[in-house]
């Protein structure tokens, strides 16, 4: 036994097979961690992810360079970065849909154009008589400043198949910006984004479209009853004629070539965009200033010059502004000024803030080409 016991041959044998078994463990050990790490939850979720999905996940490892440093992640872009060019849906639209049967059968017709109204409850009949004048060609989307919804249903049959979005006490251009994003109204080859006191008696929504489109009209507004009191000479209604796009002002006003107000400007009362034109005014509103004030001088920024060619009035069909100051009275009384007051001076302020942020921005862009030049 004792002899047995000092072999060198007999005794190494168990410790250097343990030895190996330990380093064989650890290699593993190790290659699994390298491997979980290349291909991250690819396994566990291998069974219940499509094979094309797979194949791009795996494509996107083998063509990394491992040895590359991890590169900080561009949220703006990772999401759609992470998906197969096949299944992304970059575009969007305002169409309703069933919640049963297959979805290719959902529409019966797809609307080219969309309306929207900003609107209270205390003006729902002239919004009943603004409807009915807009076809199936329409979408129609309803903004209630004033949180009463459910009510339109009870009274109007057509509430029932238009959309209906409500936050209380906001305007239509804190709406647009929220709700009206280009790639959203994707498919409308024309957005009117209306106020709520529009007389429409002598308007056809259909005919409207028409003239817009034979005229070459990138952003319009039809025409105001010149009785009924206008803010502007140009949106005043001429006869006998279809459309005109400048007009006589005061002479310190109009330069040349023409400039709002005396060419390529409408109201924001009644706008009308075409689909190019609004992608660029949607991204020209800004998220703070609620009112639009000022925006309608700056609109022939987002046309192809000469912009007084592209921006006008139709005079065929034309409107009355009731001048109804509803949302004034949704303000707030402070400092001794009534909820109108308040809202007429936030107006005024932001027309400043437009007015100033335009032409910081414009000092900025062309500082920038100095530079580069």
């Amino acid at each position: 036994m004792g002899i047995l016991s000092r072999s060198p041959t007999k005794s190494r044998r168990p410790e250097d097979h343990g030895m190996k078994l330990l380093a064989t463990a650890l290699i593993s050990v190790t290659f699994g961690i390298l491997i979980g790490r290349s291909f991250p939850s690819l396994w566990i979720t291998k069974a219940s992810q499509p094979k094309n999905l797979l194949h791009s996940v795996a494509l996107s490892h083998l063509d990394s360079d491992p040895a590359a440093p991890t590169q900080a992640i561009d949220n703006s872009k990772a999401c759609s970065e992470r998906l197969p060019p096949g299944i992304i849906a970059s575009e969007s639209d305002l169409y309703l849909r069933r919640l049963w049967g297959n979805p290719e059968e959902d529409l019966k017709n797809k609307p080219r154009y969309l309306v929207t109204f900003t609107v209270g409850y205390n003006q729902r009949h002239n919004i009943d008589a603004c409807v009915k004048k807009f076809s199936d060609s329409f979408t129609i989307v309803l903004f209630h400043y004033d949180g009463r919804v459910s009510e339109w249903d009870d009274e109007f049959e057509w509430s029932k198949n238009v959309i209906h979005i409500s936050a209380l006490k906001q305007t239509k251009w804190w709406y647009a910006k929220r709700f009206l994003h280009p790639d959203i109204i994707a498919p409308y080859d024309y957005i009117f984004i209306w106020d709520e006191d529009l007389g429409v008696e002598h308007f056809d929504a259909e005919e409207y479209v028409h003239m817009v489109k034979k005229h070459g009209l990138e952003i319009s507004q039809p025409a105001l009853d010149p009785e009924k009191g206008c803010t502007w000479q140009i949106t005043k209604r001429r006869e006998h004629t279809e459309v005109h796009k400048e007009t006589d002002e005061k002479l310190e006003w109009c330069s040349n070539p023409p400039r709002p107000p005396c060419a390529a400007f409408v109201e924001i009362m009644a706008p009308v965009f075409s689909k190019d034109a609004w992608r660029c005014v949607w991204h020209m509103i800004q998220n703070d200033l609620v009112h639009g004030w000022g925006l309608d001088f700056a609109l022939r920024r987002c046309v192809e010059e000469p912009a007084y060619e592209k921006i006008g009035i139709v005079d065929s069909q034309w409107i009355v502004h009731q001048f109804i100051p509803s949302l004034g009275n949704q303000g707030k009384e402070e400092n001794g000024k009534s909820p109108l007051e308040g809202v007429r001076d936030r107006c005024h302020m932001e027309w400043k803030m437009f007015e100033s942020r335009v032409d910081n921005a414009e000092k900025e862009y062309f500082k920038s080409l100095q530079v580069q030049s």
